[in-house]
């Protein structure tokens, strides 16, 4: 039986991740703010929860984030901008993924495939932005993608079989996105994660430290 580790399962597109992996036949361990601790604001919960874990995962999914933090919500223009707004957006969408990557290496195995893939967002990509607007979020998503970029450079001189990719999961029906709806095209937690899945376990080492859809197709940084 293969193994997954799911970080951020409370969450819609996590909990959502676990259940497909389940459904599939994988054995999941869970784990989160809301049922282990796991804040990604206070640094030392993200050393002290991953370290209670055991591998090796075949594979790792970050599946944390947030987009409105302490009723911020995404500015409209640059003149919006707060510097508490863009340190939470760092500390939660590019700082905390971090410091789960700096710990992952011990549970991934060695001599076999193995795959992360961290949520990101496709307004995390520069070469994508037509819109503006959504500062903070944007830049933390690109700082995170530069991060999960350089962690599979890295990665890979250890874990030769490991794919490392940023991953964009679409926009999905979760709390975090209900505001956000009103003009744009969603899918269920359910049906998001079946892509989600498949998009994942496809992935090849030649894959490592690329930016995909929920389509699989690739997205320029």
């Amino acid at each position: 039986m293969k193994n997954a580790l799911i970080i951020g399962n409370s969450g819609g597109v996590g909990a959502a991740l676990e259940a497909q992996y389940q459904a599939q036949g994988w054995y999941c361990t869970g784990i989160s703010r809301q049922h282990d601790g796991l804040e990604l604001r206070e640094p030392d919960t993200i050393k002290s929860v991953l370290a209670t874990i055991d591998g090796p995962f075949d594979t790792v999914v970050i599946a944390t984030g947030a987009l409105c933090i302490d009723g911020y919500a995404p500015e409209k223009t640059i003149k919006s901008v707060t510097q508490q707004g863009i340190e939470d957006q760092m500390r939660i969408n590019a700082i905390g993924p971090a410091l789960i990557l700096s710990q992952i290496g011990r549970l991934l195995p060695r001599k076999t495939e193995a795959r992360i893939a961290v949520l990101s967002a496709r307004v995390g990509s520069i070469a994508d932005n037509k819109l503006g607007g959504w500062i903070s979020y944007r830049a933390a998503k690109a700082a995170l993608n530069q991060i999960v970029r350089t962690s599979a450079i890295e990665l890979a001189r250890s874990h030769p079989l490991l794919s490392c990719i940023s991953l964009h999961p679409g926009t999905v029906k979760t709390r975090l996105t209900k505001a956000f709806l009103k003009n744009s095209r969603s899918l269920p937690a359910d049906q998001a994660s079946e892509m989600l899945y498949e998009v994942i376990e496809r992935r090849t080492p030649g894959d490592t430290g690329k930016f995909f859809d929920q389509n699989g197709l690739e997205i320029l940084w």
